[in-house]
């Protein structure tokens, strides 16, 4: 027999009726620190994928990609340091470190040895080309 629940709302407090409807997730968004996800743009063409992934404020040395099959990795270190001074005093200080991190699967296995990235600007551009799909053959039986 089915387990029906009724719904009675002078049984409950309004506060439980309204609780977590205008609570939204907490951004950390400090001046010049990206965001804590790494966005990206994903084109599929015949023989290539090209994906655009937005990192700002990240230095170069401090990403790495892995292609692994028809799976991408795109990690970053994150480093971010402001402090303002008046005179000796000092009035504010900020530090931001961490590890940005951003894996997706492709419907077709990579060509590791052919892949390309390059990072200009805060965006860094990956070029993926598609293995080669072994053609079949129809061998002879003798």
């Amino acid at each position: 027999m089915a387990n029906i629940t009724r719904y009675d709302p002078f049984s409950t407090d309004l506060d439980d009726v309204f609780k977590g409807l205008f609570v939204r997730p907490v951004r950390f968004d400090l001046e010049g620190v990206p965001q804590l996800k790494i966005k990206l743009d994903v084109k599929a063409g015949d023989s290539a994928y090209t994906v655009d992934a937005e990192l700002p404020g990240v230095k170069k040395d401090d990403i790495h990609v892995n292609v692994d099959g028809n799976r991408v990795t795109i990690s970053a270190e994150v480093k971010k340091e402001s402090e303002e001074k008046k005179g000796e005093e000092l009035l504010r200080s900020e530090r931001y470190y961490g590890k940005l991190e951003r894996s997706f699967t492709l419907d077709s296995d990579l060509d590791e040895a052919k892949a390309q990235a390059k990072y200009s600007d805060g965006v860094l551009k990956l070029v993926l080309p598609k293995k080669a799909h072994a053609s079949s053959k129809r061998l002879a039986v003798s």
